[in-house]
């Protein structure tokens, strides 16, 4: 048996999230309004959970060229007309939330969908939000640190008494409502810092690991090492789920895959690039068919190109759930709607009968 067959199960759960950013359509300079954004986001989470998807995500950024600042908001919405796909934040900017405030929204989240919610909490690739909320960028990991023990506390019990350097203390606080379920999953979001890895594994809870590009065997150490360091915190091997995500656009051939998304893959890093103070730089073509080889985790090609994108690194990490981003880059609704079409029809039954074996 190898080292990742203990952590294999039924199948894997197959998803996708956005992060609500609004970006010009190459092809012609237009940009939507926020509006319609979040109409489409929506509209994407109804087709995904009718076509038979696991997961839907929603992120976190606060700037006028990303529409959903309020998850909660959005996936509560979502819950309204939707009725089995799983809802997450994608992710929440945990150390800039208060934690009582986070759960008391994820638990209504939860009871408004029947026992749905999730959350993936990350400490945030934009810093924005730090000034916004009156917190000190230089305590960027002190704060998720105990926004992080404050919020798994709060996951467990209806009373609690708390103390900590960054919020009011809690003194025999109730906190409600309590979520439908006994719990609200969590999982870190890891960008590829072994000591993001290190804290899930401590702490026993989820890992959500962030691949946007290249050989995804670069990124097994951190697994191993969530992995390793879970077990050796005592907790079940179960119960240490991983999660990957990434950049994903599907056609009915791979080269017309490519064609299409070029411009808008291009389109995207020259815009965030920006947003991140760097020099807007648009990727070449030549970069690009790099980028998308069949060894590399950028998910653009026909159906089964993707298949066996995600089965190679189902062979690397044995996860438990993929989740794919196909809403970037100032790309058309109707290109969305027909990736998520064959997300859910076309790769998703192969993946998870294959990797139920």
């Amino acid at each position: 048996m190898g080292k990742e067959e203990k952590f294999k199960n039924s199948g894997i759960e197959i998803g996708i999230y956005t992060l609500g950013d609004i970006g010009p359509d190459p092809h012609n300079g237009k940009t939507i309004s926020s509006g319609r954004r979040m109409k489409e986001i929506i509209q994407a989470a109804k087709l995904a959970d009718e076509a038979g998807l696991d997961i839907f995500g929603v992120g976190e950024h606060h700037r006028l060229d990303y529409a959903t600042s309020a998850p909660p908001v959005v996936l509560a919405a979502i819950a309204q007309i939707t009725k089995r796909i799983k809802l997450t934040s994608a992710t929440t900017v945990l150390s800039t939330v208060d934690p009582v405030r986070l759960f008391e929204d994820f638990a209504t989240l939860d009871l408004l969908s029947d026992g749905r919610a999730e959350i993936i909490a990350g400490r945030g690739a934009f810093a924005e939000s730090f000034p916004l909320f009156g917190y000190d960028i230089n305590d960027y990991d002190t704060l998720f640190s105990e926004h992080i023990d404050l919020f798994l506390q709060l996951n467990q019990n209806e009373r609690i008494t708390w103390n900590g350097q960054f919020r009011s203390s809690l003194r025999n606080a109730e906190i409600a409502p309590r979520p439908l379920q006994n719990q609200i999953p969590i999982s870190i979001g890891v960008g590829g810092t072994p000591g993001s890895a290190v804290r899930a594994g401590e702490l026993g809870i989820g890992m959500t690991l962030v691949i946007l590009g290249g050989d995804p065997m670069h990124f097994k150490p951190l697994v191993d090492l969530y992995r390793q360091t879970g077990i050796e915190a005592g907790h079940d091997p179960g119960n240490l789920k991983v999660c990957l995500t990434g950049h994903g656009y599907i056609s009915k051939t791979t080269q017309q895959a490519k064609e299409e998304f070029y411009p808008y893959y291009s389109n995207y890093w020259s815009y965030v690039n920006v947003q991140r103070g760097m020099t807007a730089r648009r990727i070449s073509r030549t970069d690009f068919e790099q980028l998308t080889s069949k060894d590399t985790a950028l998910f653009v090609g026909s159906p089964q190109e993707i298949i066996e994108k995600i089965l190679r690194q189902y062979e690397i990490f044995g996860h438990q759930r993929f989740m794919a981003q196909i809403d970037i880059g100032g790309l058309p609704f109707k290109k969305v709607a027909e990736g998520i079409e064959l997300l859910a029809t076309e790769i998703a039954p192969i993946v998870r009968k294959e990797t139920s074996k």
